[in-house]
């Protein structure tokens, strides 16, 4: 049996694995204020929660992608996937401050495989031109799964338990699982790819030799990491990482603390910008290959499209001064907007840089980069706004993308994209 568009069929699993991953990183964000009356912790204990996590996903993020190298993207997404889901699952069991860290940083410890597994697999089923779509697609599921997570955890939370919430997105993850492995291998080996698709694409795509297990090669990771490339990408990650984590973990706290939302409204209205969020993500990417398409250079469309993005965090500097809850929710949509543009063409950078069994490397330091930026700043959040207030939060989150579109300019010419294609 055949399967016509595969590659888009591969983009659509890429899609809801991530949707997946981020469902489960926010669940317990939604359900936070509900855990903390419950057990009797503080926005402190809560901040050193979401820490462990953190600390658990950047040091397994720098490892991430050199294990999806070493096992292929088949068996390393599958890896990945079984240990973040089944985190998920028994923090249905924690009942205290250690029980919750302890499961946080098992989810940390599988959820950064996500991103080095998907841009591999983007490398191997997508063309040059589409890979920024195909990294927007993917990408677009974390901001479908933080969208979705709020109205359903709230609803399984106030009919069964917070536990049965837990349960719930951790067994989805199983059943996508089940599916991948049937389903996945590169073009080459694909039993479910159409001859005309293959002879369409294989010319365009990661040759077989980059889609194999790095079991032979040893990658040189140390050399691989100190390239003027993979600096940029790194320091551009650990300045914007963070500010996307600060949406997904506090904005369930500030809309309760600040605007005096219940559970139900959290569910009813937080959701609201990672829609924008999800938007962008696709739009991102197929800006960058329209642009391509009408023969802007690869260096170019990227650069262009991550600038516009930047634009539009700034307006969220605003969310904590105006007058409602709705206005601060839509100062919030610019941001993730905005974070939406620059992901989907930044983390497409490592699949236009560097060949294939370099590229999971290089995606999984600079998300390292990013998670350690996110752990720090997770703690620096809750201390502040334990003692002051959610504005100098949301001004640090406004500004720290038009410093990484600096740094990306500064250090990525074009020239530096037209030598690595050459290579």
């Amino acid at each position: 049996m055949k399967i016509p568009r595969m590659r888009w069929i591969i983009g659509a699993m890429l899609f809801f694995a991530t949707a997946l991953n981020y469902a489960d990183r926010q669940a317990l964000a939604i359900v936070s204020h509900t855990i903390r009356v419950q057990f009797g912790m503080t926005e402190i204990d809560y901040s050193r929660i979401v820490a462990a996590f953190f600390l658990a996903y950047a040091i397994m993020y720098a490892g991430s992608g050199y294990i999806v190298d070493r096992l292929g993207t088949k068996r390393g997404f599958g890896l990945f996937i079984s240990v973040w889901s089944l985190a998920s699952c028994l923090h249905a069991f924690a009942r205290s401050v250690v029980g919750f860290g302890a499961c946080r940083f098992m989810l940390g410890l599988g959820e950064p495989g996500n991103w080095p597994a998907a841009t591999k697999a983007v490398q191997e089923w997508f063309a040059p031109r589409y890979r920024a779509l195909g990294v927007g697609i993917f990408n677009a599921g974390s901001s479908v799964g933080s969208a979705l997570a709020p109205p359903i955890v709230s609803y399984l939370t106030i009919r069964y338990g917070w536990q049965f919430a837990f349960i719930g997105v951790g067994a989805a993850g199983f059943i996508w699982l089940a599916a991948w492995m049937l389903l996945y291998d590169p073009p080459h080996k694909s039993r479910w790819i159409t001859t005309e698709e293959y002879d369409r694409i294989k010319g365009e795509v990661a040759p077989p030799s980059e889609t194999l297990p790095a079991t032979a090669k040893k990658v040189a990771w140390g050399k691989v990491i100190r390239t003027r490339e993979s600096v940029a990408i790194t320091a551009a990650r650990t300045l914007t990482d963070p500010v996307m984590y600060f949406v997904i973990f506090w904005l369930p706290e500030y809309l309760e603390k600040e605007r005096h939302f219940n559970l139900a409204m959290v569910g009813e209205y937080s959701w609201v910008p990672f829609v924008f969020g999800g938007v962008a993500y696709t739009l991102g990417g197929w800006l960058s290959a329209w642009l391509i398409g009408r023969g802007w250079n690869l260096g170019r469309s990227r650069k262009f499209v991550m600038l516009l993005g930047a634009a539009c965090l700034p307006v969220a500097i605003a969310a904590p001064h105006v007058p409602g809850a709705a206005l601060a929710i839509a100062a919030t949509c610019f941001l993730t907007f905005g974070h939406g543009f620059w992901t989907s063409n930044l983390q497409a950078l490592p699949a236009d840089l560097f060949p294939g069994n370099e590229v999971g490397t290089v995606a999984g330091f600079s998300g390292m980069g990013g998670a350690l930026a996110g752990m720090f700043a997770n703690l620096g959040t809750g201390y502040v706004v334990s003692r002051f207030s959610y504005s100098p939060v949301f001004l640090a989150a406004g500004l720290m993308h038009p410093i990484g579109m600096f740094i990306i300019w500064r250090m990525l010419p074009d020239s530096r994209f037209r030598e690595r294609q050459a290579a």
